[in-house]
């Protein structure tokens, strides 16, 4: 369904969870979660709101590092806090635990769910690092030695890492969709976008309406971080050492500036629609297509308590 315009821009934003959405306004951030027994629970969260807080924060190319903190951080409280209430009376018997699980429940008890999500998330990131910064410069020198000519200049190595970069990001995404439980959350992340277009366009927030609307929004988390990969692929340009950790060491500690200038980009094309943020944004809402999926009509109900929880009175969430 084709639309000329949007008729409001709004700052809210939200995340896909557990069984549930976070939505956060100008003035609130609300967790919504369908529970084991089919109710929608609510639970505001307080984020870290730095920027809020600090003026110099809110300067440009910092004001995205600040973003990215605070987002991790209240991500991370909105989804340890949407496993807590999806998985709210639910019980495992003990004849079907392995000698891990009880270990487990024996130390940890009801925050169990957090420690293996915190775990994992450091996992994660260990993991991310080794494999987006370190394996596609030391690809790029093992070819490099079977290929000489390709070490007369740094377009060639940049634009190697940076798309072996992508590929690795597109497998990995597209593997997660394997999961049921990952395809899940994929589903309540379209009924998150598909929710705030509606609001958007200035139309009733009921589920016909929602359920019209694309799937693929400009300022999703997957579009910022698709826009990252690209931009490190310039900044990669600039950096003009060889050797494989080194050179992997100084990319890693130029990810500020890449989330920086990233962030920026993400809220432009936010902010404006025309032929240039278009361009700007395709790759990561192409991306859209495998990090969203079409949810079913519960999904949409939970994404709408969310969003109408943290719409204010006064518009202030308008961008003007």
């Amino acid at each position: 369904m084709k639309r000329e315009k949007a008729k409001l821009i709004t700052s809210i934003g939200g995340q896909a969870l557990m069984e549930g959405i976070m939505m956060r306004g100008p003035k609130k951030t609300t967790v919504a979660v369908r529970k084991s027994d089919g109710i929608i629970e609510l639970e505001e969260i307080k984020p870290l709101d730095w920027a809020r807080k600090y003026k110099i924060l809110r300067i440009p190319i910092v004001r995205g590092i600040v973003n990215l903190i605070d987002s991790l951080v209240t991500g991370n409280k909105a989804l340890m806090l949407s496993a807590d209430k999806a998985l709210e009376g639910e019980e495992v018997p003990e004849e079907e635990m392995s000698k891990f699980d009880l270990w487990l429940d024996k130390h940890f008890g009801d925050k169990v769910v957090n420690v293996i999500m915190v775990v994992s998330m450091i996992f994660a990131i260990v993991f991310c690092i080794g494999v987006f910064f370190y394996v596609p410069t030391l690809l790029f020198h093992l070819l490099s030695s079977v290929f000489p000519f390709l070490t007369e200049g740094m377009i060639w190595r940049s634009a190697f890492e940076g798309i072996i970069r992508i590929i690795l990001f597109l497998i990995y995404m597209s593997l997660c969709t394997l999961n049921k439980d990952v395809k899940r959350v994929f589903q309540y992340h379209g009924a998150e976008h598909k929710t705030i277009f509606c609001y958007e366009y200035g139309l009733e927030l009921n589920v016909e309406n929602v359920r019209k609307q694309s799937r693929f929004h400009p300022r999703c988390g997957t579009s910022f971080i698709v826009l990252m990969l690209i931009v490190g692929i310039l900044i990669g340009l600039f950096i003009p050492f060889t050797d494989v950790l080194l050179r992997s060491t100084v990319k890693f500690l130029l990810l500020p500036v890449t989330v920086g200038i990233g962030y920026e980009l993400i809220k432009i094309c936010g902010k404006h629609d025309n032929i240039i943020t278009r361009i700007i944004a395709a790759p990561g809402v192409w991306m859209q297509h495998i990090t969203t999926k079409e949810p079913q009509d519960d999904m949409i109900e939970v994404a709408i308590e969310a969003m109408k929880d943290v719409i204010p009175e006064n518009g202030e969430d308008i961008i003007r």
